[in-house]
């Protein structure tokens, strides 16, 4: 038998926010290791904006969050009572209508209401939804998806957050997101350090923006 881990099915779930880039790299780069590794992923949510709280910030940065709980609530509050595989197919639909609008098209979140409104419609979800974004009606289910995510790595990272096989990182951070095999190589290297006992991190600093192509 085998021991090649592109063979082997491996599962793994990723939290994210709407409004990061770089969560936004790397749920392109799962998608395109779907295209060739025997994965399932589970899509779930985590806020920046929870993450923050109590953090001393810039100005622009604090003002960036306070819009970015609108778009995780919406997802929250329109799969909140679906079944987990349900809320995941469907917490990928919005996610990948937001990172369209606010990535893709450089729309950024300064007319956030706009875009909510926008992404309910291509889903095919009640306009009334987007009421949630304002409220903190559905704060404890999202509080609970964050910090299921932070339980797995701590509070000293940011997103994404991956889970492999049950062993949770922050990351991979990566520009542009690779394509093809090269996408099923770094995923292999994931799932190889994922079960390596004791392994923690490895990490250098950032030289290039989210390359979006």
């Amino acid at each position: 038998m085998s021991n090649d881990v592109s063979e082997t099915r491996t599962s793994a779930e990723m939290w994210f926010d709407p409004i990061c880039p770089w969560a936004w790299m790397t749920s392109r780069w799962l998608m395109e290791v779907e295209k060739v590794r025997p994965i399932d992923i589970t899509w779930s949510v985590m806020s920046l904006s929870v993450l923050n709280e109590g953090r001393h910030l810039d100005e622009g940065y604090r003002e960036l969050l306070d819009r970015s709980w609108g778009p995780v609530r919406v997802i929250i509050a329109a799969t909140k009572d679906l079944s987990e595989d349900e809320a995941s197919v469907l917490r990928k639909k919005l996610y990948d209508a937001f990172g369209q609008r606010i990535h893709l098209e450089h729309r950024g979140t300064e007319h956030i209401e706009e875009i909510i409104a926008e992404v309910l419609e291509e889903v095919g979800l009640p306009a009334s939804l987007k009421d949630v974004a304002g409220s903190t009606e559905v704060d404890d289910q999202l509080r609970s998806s964050h910090q299921r995510a932070i339980d797995l790595v701590s509070d000293d990272v940011g997103t994404p957050v991956v889970s492999v096989n049950d062993v949770s990182f922050f990351g991979p951070v990566v520009t542009p997101a690779p394509k093809g095999e090269a996408a099923g190589t770094l995923w292999d290297g994931c799932v190889l350090v994922a079960g390596t006992p004791g392994f923690y991190e490895m990490k250098r600093t950032r030289d290039a923006s989210p390359d979006f192509s």
